[in-house]
């Protein structure tokens, strides 16, 4: 097990993509912290990774709150003594509509749920990071970070400076050992992309299946990626196994760009 006696911390852990990094990252050894709203899913995935023999802590919490973030970490050191890992996958879709029709509320809240979680875990974690001279951090991205989608700009941006902020931290925490980096996502299979397709095939009056056809007929696999392949880039760039790799962004997207 490649993350035997790591700590991994992982925001937005009990669902999708985030449940599938943290039940990879425990099944290869690691103890897991894990904050989101919502505690019944998180705790689904905690128990799942104590019958594997690993700890976890439950933090159920707004990681876009100071503090709550301030007091999530000090409860996880406090536990586990340290954080070696930590995956910043909180975030939400945003509003759906031309830019003159969003509300600030509507741009405020898509940034602070998605990226402002990310900037104060990360603000959190890395004074720990620092005194163990060792640490890996992985933004969850998307692909609409490296291009823009109508109708989604607080989503966009919000993914898009994600990956700015990760490769200026990068450049920041570098020479103590600590590797920033990030993983873009494109269309993922689960409950969400279901749901959209089955609207769109209604809209277009196709069936299902040719609406994914549709869909995926610009991505050379021909398929939406699945949550386990994000984990396993996940584990990759959590593990000794890219220790060479920092400010780099890593796209899982089936090839469509």
């Amino acid at each position: 097990m490649i993350l035997q006696g790591k700590v991994a911390m992982i925001t937005g852990g009990g669902k999708g993509i985030g449940r599938a990094i943290s039940q990879r990252l425990a099944r290869e050894g690691a103890d897991l912290v894990l904050l989101a709203r919502t505690a019944g899913p998180l705790e689904e995935v905690a128990g799942e990774a104590r019958s594997l023999g690993r700890r976890a802590l439950v933090l159920p919490g707004d990681a876009s709150q100071e503090k709550t973030v301030e007091e999530a970490v000090n409860q996880a050191i406090a536990t586990f003594g340290k954080v070696d890992i930590l995956v910043n996958n909180t975030g939400i879709e945003g509003p759906n509509s031309p830019i003159e029709g969003i509300s600030l509320a509507d741009w405020d809240h898509t940034m602070a749920v998605n990226l402002t979680s990310a900037f104060l875990c990360c603000k959190q974690v890395i004074p720990h990071m620092r005194s163990r001279k060792q640490g890996s951090i992985i933004n969850i991205s998307s692909l609409a970070g490296t291009r823009g989608i109508i109708n989604r700009s607080p989503y966009c941006a919000s993914k898009w400076a994600m990956i700015g902020m990760a490769k200026a931290v990068a450049w920041e925490v570098g020479p103590d050992n600590i590797r920033v980096n990030v993983i873009c996502p494109g269309a993922v299979e689960g409950e969400r992309i279901e749901r959209v397709m089955h609207k769109r095939a209604r809209d277009h009056g196709l069936t299902y299946e040719e609406m994914v056809a549709k869909t995926t007929s610009d991505t050379p696999l021909r398929r939406f990626v699945t949550p386990e392949e994000i984990a396993a880039t996940a584990l990759f760039l959590a593990s000794d196994e890219s220790a060479g790799i920092t400010g780099e962004v890593i796209i899982v997207s089936g090839g469509r760009r």
